[in-house]
């Protein structure tokens, strides 16, 4: 029985566990006094808790790669048969080995922030090591304990079950878990500094300042994982849609609200010095919320295609969630009494008051989808009852708030700080609004009556022609040198515009392909076509074959068009050696102007029945996620300002 790479795994958890309790305790001691701990001491300690992380990963992977069935993690959860990108991507496909990647991406971020730590005199960065050093000790701990993926079998078995079939049937499994625990975990950072302000009895804008590229880039790669995950769904699970308000899709969903609010108040905070207590809060909702949704995600309490794994850490987890949630806001209650900010905006029609209204159409929006995922939770917890929330309630909720959201994300950025007058805000949006109202014209003329598709495109083109008119009033002359030139000077107002026009082209699509979409069932018999969204579609037959450890029903449905073969369509069924469950895989055919979406429903040699769908402009809301990521990343890039203050970063 080799038992090495078992071993090294669970000391490095042991190691990371020792540095994170040691790091918060000279944390906190340095935050008490500076001059009583020296820089190396923390240095050391969060080294030795990289150290740890990355021998644990290193470990686990080693094991995959190697076939070492006398891990426990391995035994569960891998086969020889796996390939290898999904052997890699197994590491945090179960529970185990995504905490694991979680104290590792935990363990940088920790990384990052000692850098910004250049002395113990840094009361406010010593003490965010301190929290951090809380927080990772705890999810080491996880890894230690309850969850801990390194367990010796004394028995181990020649081979193992293999991932989850819904694991191991899209390459997409290899970037949404890592892009949403980079959001998740990112997060930590300005919860650890707000905690740290906090035991200070410190307010202003410093703990703001230095952790603006962290939250830059922990908003940007959890916008990242949402949008990977419905292109995920869209792609693997065969329902012909992409967002189903799943459980464990709204955890992921709420804190990235909470987080979006955040971003907008701290601009006001650091410009105008207003909204400080609420940006408190918003930041302890925030991390919260990320462990809140890990435990929806891992405990196995909800019913979802998400969760993989049921495991005995539900329990601590919610503890986890409700000591950082009571702890959190009652030290913001002791300690908090002078960070009520003295200043207020002046006006709602003033930039500060439509972010304000921005600030609680985002929070109410986390509010509603909150209350409709866990509320079945409670009312089963308290009375056994068994309650669902469907489609129709979030839906008719986030329906109108969207379009508040739009509405202000649309004028917000165009409006003065103090106050606005209405020469001031016709000036700036007299053409977007011209050209979003003839926009609307052409779209009744030729035939759109969905309401939401008119209102929705008017918003978007209106915010798109504000920007452009906003980038040609500030540059220098329209060369690409003096667009470029303006567009670096203000990386964080772009970055935000960037954001929100992938926001509005999102919208669009939303719009559109919900109102035109078309959708129909048919049976074929093999040679046998049917007429579908101006198309002939012709059941060609069936064909099986073996690859990677997985049996293969594949159909060949063809799609004509007036005589001419647009594209053959190969939607599939998938069985995997050692699990009971198939895997139906549709086939979408993706143009610039639609998506045409072919999945199995029933099939034998000679009669499928297929669900047929076509989506207008499906592909636009992939390049729109990408476009409100992409803000983030431009805000956040560009050299660093050095400032003088102790311990900046």
């Amino acid at each position: 029985m080799n038992a090495v790479l078992p071993a090294a795994g669970w000391v490095g958890a042991f190691l990371g566990l020792a540095a994170s309790l040691a790091l918060a305790l000279q944390g906190f001691r340095a935050q008490r006094r500076p001059d009583a701990v020296r820089r190396g001491q923390l240095a050391f300690q969060v080294w030795c808790m990289v150290g740890g992380a990355v021998l644990s990963m290193g470990a686990l992977e080693a094991a995959l790669l190697t076939d070492d069935f006398s891990m426990s993690y391995v035994a569960e959860t891998h086969s020889r048969a796996t390939p290898l990108l999904f052997t890699i991507t197994t590491a945090w496909s179960a529970l185990g080995g995504s905490l694991v990647l979680w104290t590792l991406i935990l363990a940088g971020y920790t990384a990052v922030v000692l850098r910004g730590v250049r002395d113990t005199s840094d009361r406010l960065g010593t003490g965010a090591l301190a929290v951090m050093g809380l927080v990772a000790a705890f999810f080491f701990g996880l890894v230690t304990t309850v969850a801990n993926p390194f367990q010796i079998l004394p028995d181990p078995p020649a081979d193992g079950p293999g991932p989850n079939p819904l694991l191991q049937d899209h390459i997409l499994v290899a970037l949404h878990p890592p892009a949403l625990y980079l959001g998740y975990v990112g997060f930590t950072v300005p919860f650890a500094f707000a905690i740290s302000a906090l035991l200070l009895r410190g307010g202003g804008v410093e703990w703001l300042r230095r952790t603006r590229r962290t939250n830059l880039v922990a908003w940007s790669f959890l916008t990242l994982g949402l949008v990977i995950g419905a292109w995920w769904s869209y792609e693997v699970l065969g329902w012909g849609g992409y967002w189903a308000w799943d459980p464990v899709e709204n955890a992921a969903l709420i804190p990235w609200l909470v987080a979006t609010a955040f971003l907008h108040s701290a601009v006001v905070q650091t410009k105008r010095g207003m909204l400080q207590a609420w940006n408190f809060v918003l930041v302890l909702a925030t991390f919260a919320l990320t462990i809140l949704g890990t435990f929806l995600t891992r405990s196995g309490v909800v019913a979802s295609v998400h969760s993989f794994s049921e495991s005995e850490i539900g329990p601590v987890l919610l503890a986890f969630f409700a000591v950082v949630l009571g702890g959190g806001f009652a030290l913001f209650a002791f300690r908090g009494e002078k960070l009520a900010s003295g200043s207020r905006p002046e006006s709602l029609a003033s930039r500060e008051g439509v972010f304000l209204v921005n600030n609680l159409l985002l929070s109410l929006f986390a509010f509603v989808v909150l209350t409709g995922t866990v509320y079945p939770i409670l009312v089963e917890a308290i009375s056994g009852d068994q309650v669902s929330v469907g489609r129709p309630f979030f839906d008719r909720m986030a329906v109108p708030l969207s379009f508040g959201l739009l509405l202000a994300m649309g004028v917000g950025p165009f409006t003065p700080y103090r106050a606005a007058t209405r020469q001031v805000m016709w000036r700036r949006l007299r053409v977007p609004l011209l050209l979003a109202s003839a926009g609307a014209a052409v779209l009744v003329l030729t035939g759109v009556r969905a309401a939401s598709v008119v209102a929705v495109s008017a918003i978007a083109i209106a915010m798109v022609a504000a920007s452009v008119r906003q980038l040609v009033t500030s540059a220098p002359n329209l060369r690409p040198s003096g667009v470029l030139r303006v567009l670096r000077g203000q990386r964080g107002y772009w970055g935000g515009q960037l954001s929100h026009l992938g926001v509005a082209l999102l919208a669009v699509v939303i719009a559109v392909s919900g109102a035109m979409a078309e959708r129909a069932t048919v049976t074929l018999e093999r040679g046998q076509s049917a007429e579908f969204a101006g198309y002939q579609v012709t059941f060609l037959g069936v064909r099986d074959f073996q690859t990677s450890g997985r049996a293969v029903t594949e159909a060949d449905i063809r799609l004509s068009e007036g005589g001419t073969v647009r594209e053959v369509a190969t939607p599939r069924m998938s069985s995997f050696r050692g699990q009971p469950q198939s895997v139906a895989a549709p086939s979408v055919w993706s143009t610039p102007r639609q998506d045409v979406y072919v999945a199995l429903a029933q099939f034998d040699p000679d009669r499928v029945t297929i669900n047929l769908y076509r989506y207008p402009l499906m592909v636009w809301m992939w390049v729109a996620g990408a476009l409100i990521a992409a803000g983030g990343f431009w805000a956040l890039s560009g050299r660093r300002r050095v400032r003088s203050t102790p311990g900046g970063s």
